[in-house]
């Protein structure tokens, strides 16, 4: 809450200082909807076509698009949903959306309108029960992985954390390579992988989560991970593949283009798996997507424009785009989803990745003061992993200081 409120206090002081007024639009007319995306500039033709076909078939609303740089996204919605007139439509991330949520700044939508949307996704969205956003696309990370390298070690393919604990030591000693490089103290890293235990932020010193941070602290100790998996993230992890020194990286099918461009010799002996999965078999993936400020002057019309934009045709259209996931049911069972060529690795990673929203519970939930939590569970990682106290005891004091922030 403190933070919370020391951000606000810092937007409306600048605002005040240097005297900004707040962003970007002048009052819109009766029948204009504000609609702010992150920086989709580059999709500018598909999205001015998807407006002019909207306007068309609704006549009597009008559509002002605004693109905000990614990096202002947070503190420009802040600021509109103070004002008196904020925007009628933002793209958002759901951290930044559940926020906003928490704080009573955004509409709630009726469930009722939910019908043309991935179930488990809309299950996703929801804050104490209520939807105060729509989703507008989807990424799950599949599992790339060398598979010259996994069969020169004779290793299987892994499915879950367990499985690349077992194969670690064969792929070290017949490969010289490590099994992978894992991101642990990159965001919130560590606490999706606990998720696929059962295990969150508020009960992160249970039994279940001592025997996560050990799985990895053993790798450690034992070097089957590099020893820059303690503060090196996914662009690093990225390069060590690229150079042959990891088998596997997980990540988006889109950086199959950047080991295709970058590291070609590597990329003839990429493949494609689903992700490394836990205890719970569930997969991981990530959201953009649509609120409406409870101050928005035409909640119904922007309402109207989300469900249009992400109708079957226009969500296989962007998709088709950006190789980003639809997040329509319908577009979902498309051909572009569920079929591939076997020579088309990025055909495959997308249909792998779309197969995977359909098992996504219990999803990641973001809690209030997140990046905090994140940074004190990531300096647990650290802690743990170089051998300093027991897990148990360090994973107490991470549990008292999270309760602190809860509570507060």
């Amino acid at each position: 809450m403190k933070s919370f409120v020391i951000k606000i206090c810092i937007i409306l002081f600048v605002i005040f200082l240097v005297g900004i007024t707040i962003p970007v639009h002048k009052k819109s007319s009766d029948n204009e909807v504000i609609f702010w995306t992150l920086q989709m500039s580059d999709f500018s033709t598909y999205m001015n076509k998807v407006i002019k076909e909207f306007e068309a078939q609704n006549p009597e609303i009008k559509i002002k698009w605004v693109d905000v740089p990614f990096s202002e996204g947070e503190k420009r919605t802040l600021a509109s949903v103070l004002s008196d007139n904020p925007p009628d439509l933002i793209n958002l991330n759901p951290d930044f959306s559940a926020l906003l949520a928490q704080r009573g700044a955004l509409y709630e939508i009726d469930e009722n309108y939910t019908g043309q949307f991935n179930k488990n996704i809309i299950n996703s969205l929801k804050y104490n029960g209520k939807l105060y956003s729509l989703p507008w696309y989807a990424t799950s990370a599949v599992t790339i992985y060398n598979k010259n390298l996994l069969s020169k070690s004779g290793a299987e393919l892994p499915e879950t954390f367990e499985d690349l604990a077992r194969i670690a030591p064969l792929i070290k000693e017949k490969t010289g390579s490590f099994v992978l490089l894992p991101n642990i103290t990159e965001n919130d890293t560590m606490l999706r992988i606990l998720n696929k235990y059962g295990v969150t932020a508020s009960n992160i010193n249970s039994e279940q989560s001592v025997e996560v941070f050990d799985y990895f602290k053993n790798l450690y100790v034992n070097a089957l991970i590099p020893k820059e998996s303690v503060t090196q993230t996914h662009r690093e992890a990225l390069e060590k593949y690229m150079a042959e020194q990891i088998v596997f990286f997980q990540a988006g099918a889109n950086f199959l283009n950047m080991i295709k461009e970058n590291a070609p010799s590597a990329y003839k002996n990429t493949d494609v798996a689903p992700q490394i999965t836990g205890m719970l078999g569930q997969n991981d993936f990530s959201l953009m997507n649509f609120v409406i400020p409870l101050r928005a002057k035409h909640k119904n019309e922007a309402l109207k424009f989300a469900l249009f934009l992400t109708n079957y045709e226009n969500q296989l259209e962007l998709a088709k785009l950006t190789n980003v996931l639809a997040v329509n049911e319908k577009t979902l069972k498309d051909d572009f989803y569920t079929n591939y060529d076997q020579d088309d690795l990025m055909a495959k990673a997308r249909v792998i990745s779309a197969k995977q929203l359909n098992k996504i519970e219990p999803s990641f939930k973001t809690m209030k003061d997140q990046k905090e939590i994140n940074t004190i569970v990531n300096t647990a990682v650290q802690q743990i992993l170089l051998n300093k106290n027991t897990t148990e005891k360090i994973l107490d004091d991470v549990s008292d200081k999270i309760n602190l922030i809860l509570a507060d």
